[in-house]
């Protein structure tokens, strides 16, 4: 039990820094494609949560921002029960991102916040991908050097 609490409290510090990496790209990437932000997880949590609209745009901007830093650090935990499981690097590195990209691509368009992705073409499809890849590479990288240095002190 003291090694799912380690793992889990690893994988918040390491979904935390996931999200960080996953933030700085899809910004760079939409600085560079001259678009906004995305506001899919707000949309998304609105939508669970039953919210209509809110008082003002920075009330809806600010939960947006809450729901991404809490959506990206709780899939952290993700990535700890899957090592405390037993699963090596690499088969927790790709079940995590199954779990993180496949839940994206089911509830998104369940909840109506965006089309299925067959309908988003290639180019979109691979930034996606990208931006996942770059949280779960990151998240993978953060629990496993936070691993180490527990072992070692």
């Amino acid at each position: 039990m003291d090694r799912i609490a380690r793992n889990i409290g690893r994988g918040v510090v390491a979904g935390f820094v996931g999200t960080v990496a996953m933030t700085v790209s899809s910004t760079l990437e939409a600085k560079l494609r001259d678009r906004g932000g995305s506001s899919a997880p707000g949309d998304a949590a609105r939508t669970v949560l039953g919210i209509e609209k809110f008082n003002s745009d920075a009330a809806e901007q600010r939960f947006s921002q809450l729901v991404h830093w809490g959506y990206g650090t709780g899939w952290g935990v993700a990535r700890g029960l899957l090592r405390a499981l037993g699963l090596g690097r690499g088969a927790a590195s790709v079940t995590h991102f199954a779990l993180v990209y496949g839940g994206e691509q089911v509830m998104l368009p369940a909840l109506d916040v965006t089309p299925p992705a067959t309908q988003w073409g290639a180019t979109e499809i691979a930034i996606d991908a990208w931006h996942h890849l770059v949280y779960v590479g990151a998240t993978a990288a953060a629990f496993e050097w936070l691993t180490r240095r527990g072992e070692a002190g």
